[in-house]
């Protein structure tokens, strides 16, 4: 599934391209990364529904024994045959489920596995990626103009702007942990 999205992410990282090309490289890698995130969400949401299902049927089938048992007691033959057909149907069913499942969660990992190892070549693309000489320019422009007393947009700590960044990246931060403890706590129960 990721494997046109890594051979992509290799061929970036292994061509010898101009600056330039490597900007929307990056640029591709980053969208790419985008996808796979997607991708793997989508995974775990249908993990998710595979194991809801699988307690369904589980109960189904705990539902069909008890009801055999029931049938049988009360030496009701028609019922009780009707109960075990049920029950053979549903355990088959748990015995799928089961199987799919297991695939499921060994393709998230595998997926998650794949994101990570994305995610950290397009680090490394973005901090090793040369700087070009107009940038290197740029910097240094920069520079001169903070030693000179000027303020640099968006490294100040007092730009309102920076300051807003910061606080909505804590506050997404501080959700993206919240949503974590919550699926935790989900899972247990």
């Amino acid at each position: 599934m990721f494997e046109r999205l890594r051979d992509a992410l290799r061929a970036a990282l292994d061509a010898a391209t101009p600056a330039g090309d490597l900007r929307d490289l990056a640029r591709q890698m980053r969208e790419a990364v985008i996808e796979a995130k997607v991708a793997v969400q989508e995974l775990r949401d249908a993990l998710g529904r595979t194991e809801r299902e699988l307690q369904a049927e589980r109960q189904r089938l705990v539902d069909a024994e008890r009801r055999g048992r029931l049938a049988a007691e009360i030496q009701d033959q028609e019922t009780a045959d009707v109960a075990q057909r049920f029950a053979t149907k549903h355990g088959e069913r748990v015995r799928v489920l089961e199987r799919k499942l297991a695939a499921q969660r060994d393709e998230v990992a595998l997926a998650e596995r794949e994101l990570a190892e994305m995610q950290a070549q397009l680090g490394r693309a973005e901090r090793d990626r040369p700087v070009t000489e107009a940038e290197r320019s740029a910097e240094r422009a920069w520079r001169d103009l903070q030693q000179a007393g000027g303020v640099r947009p968006g490294v100040d700590p007092s730009d309102a702007g920076l300051k807003d960044d910061l606080d909505r990246a804590t506050r997404e931060a501080a959700a993206e942990r919240q949503l974590r403890e919550i699926k935790k706590r989900m899972k247990k129960e």
